[in-house]
């Protein structure tokens, strides 16, 4: 049910038989190699200069804030968190892989309190699931307790047709009678967006701009390069 699992199942990928398991043999030496990758990678964008944006649903980069730290002296650090429902039970539903939210929420703050930028990517908003107004007011005001300077967000999801056949089939699992609703209420659409979604942005931006949390593509752009666009300009 995840959304990146839906997303994946896009003909536009190219990735057959998405279902099958494929067995890694070796696979504990496989992953303490990959986790060891990453951190070179970021040793190497340390080295070199390079700013980063790291995107979770883990609260695994907890093990790297001290190279986060390092990179952060020259360039550019932000770490997102994807967080789209305040209840935990619902969360396993609908990401059944990943850290669960209250576990990335705790990372978050121990992320923001160590110095480094923090910021919520509130998608997918999944239509007459999780798009209530309580739903988007605890996930502003919980990422504002937990440091988030800015949020990302979108309301709604998307569905071409290998991706809406997955989502169905797991709705009919895990939400009886759900996927006659998004039939009648979408038909074929590619995009979904709760039939709400004007109210729910309304309290979105009034919650954001209560807290003075930044929103906007811009916005969040400008706030991430501020102060090193400052410092290069001194340079020269």
């Amino acid at each position: 049910m995840a959304a990146s699992t839906v997303l994946s199942r896009s003909e536009c990928y190219h990735v057959d038989n998405f279902d099958e398991v494929r067995v890694k043999e070796n696979a504990i030496d496989i992953v303490e190699k990959e986790l060891k990758l990453t951190r070179q990678v970021l040793e190497l964008i340390n080295k070199y200069g390079f700013g980063i944006v790291i995107d979770t649903k883990s609260d695994l980069v907890l093990r790297d804030i001290d190279i986060l730290l390092e990179i952060k002296k020259h360039s550019p650090v932000v770490v997102n968190f994807t967080i789209t429902t305040e209840d935990n039970a619902l969360c396993r539903k609908i990401e059944p892989n990943v850290s669960l939210r209250s576990k990335r929420f705790e990372a978050m703050k121990k992320i923001s309190d160590a110095g480094i930028m923090v910021g919520l990517l509130l998608m997918p908003i999944l239509p007459f699931i999780n798009d209530t107004e309580e739903n988007i007011i605890g996930l502003v005001n919980k990422s504002f307790d937990a440091g988030a300077k800015f949020i990302n967000h979108g309301f709604g999801v998307t569905l071409r047709q290998n991706q809406r056949t997955h989502f169905y089939t797991q709705l009919d699992k895990l939400f009886p009678g759900l996927k006659q609703r998004y039939q009648e209420t979408f038909g074929d659409s590619y995009g979904c967006n709760p039939p709400n979604y004007k109210i729910l942005e309304q309290v979105f931006r009034a919650e954001c701009d209560k807290l003075g949390i930044i929103y906007g593509m811009d916005n969040i752009s400008a706030l991430v390069r501020k102060n090193y666009e400052y410092k290069q300009m001194k340079l020269f």
